[in-house]
């Protein structure tokens, strides 16, 4: 397919914690302007600041008209590609975030259910990943902090979009992070740029998700 039909919103975020950069900006910038499936990826960096995060997310939803949306986080000591499968509706900080903000067990939204699952194919998107050879994994938890406070903020306003999914993929540490965490594990941002690639191919393509085993004991 040669025409461009449609967009994809492809989210990362800024640095924080005391890094100096965020994988997930750097493989996310990469696709920018991109056609994938005929769809042309927009690509926006979100500040890691509880609300600002999900004030910016909304703006470029609004601005973009994206049919899917594809949020992008940095998991420092996670080993492979993180699919998320659910969001909470709590803020629980261990750290503060990039505006000093430290909330604990706070509802992201009063008027919103306990969870969200994300919208995305995410079983078909593993077995595209791992067929390609990228470690990848469904992972359980989105954690409590600005990651997991842009996933559900993201599903919650996609319940007043009709026709448009969305879902949150985690990325570990890149190699030059993990020279200043010895023994954490990493991944080229080429390769996480790759795999970004093809997590929203197979998002694009695939309606109905596959069954394939791929639970957790914790």
């Amino acid at each position: 397919m040669n025409a461009t039909t449609g967009t994809v919103l492809l989210t990362g975020f800024a640095p924080f914690g005391g890094e100096t950069c965020n994988p997930s900006q750097d493989a996310v910038c990469a696709l920018e302007g991109e056609v994938i499936e005929g769809r042309r990826v927009v690509t926006r960096c979100l500040p890691v600041e509880f609300g600002a995060s999900l004030a910016a997310l909304s703006e470029a939803i609004a601005e973009v008209r994206p049919e899917l949306v594809l949020c992008v986080g940095q998991a420092g000591g996670r080993a492979q590609i993180s699919l998320e499968r659910i969001a909470i509706n709590v803020d629980d900080a261990r750290i503060p975030d990039n505006a000093g903000a430290q909330p604990v067990d706070t509802a992201i939204a009063e008027d919103g259910p306990a969870a969200y699952f994300a919208s995305l194919p995410i079983k078909a998107m593993l077995a595209a990943l791992r067929a390609e050879g990228i470690p990848a994994e469904i992972s359980q938890t989105a954690g409590t902090f600005v990651c997991n406070h842009v996933f559900y903020g993201l599903m919650h306003a996609l319940q007043n979009v009709p026709g448009v999914r969305g879902g949150f993929i985690h990325i570990p540490y890149s190699p030059a992070q993990a020279a200043h965490h010895p023994g954490a594990p990493s991944l080229p941002p080429t390769v996480a740029t790759q795999a970004l690639r093809l997590a929203i191919a197979t998002a694009l393509t695939v309606q109905h998700d596959v069954r394939l085993a791929a639970g957790a004991t914790h």
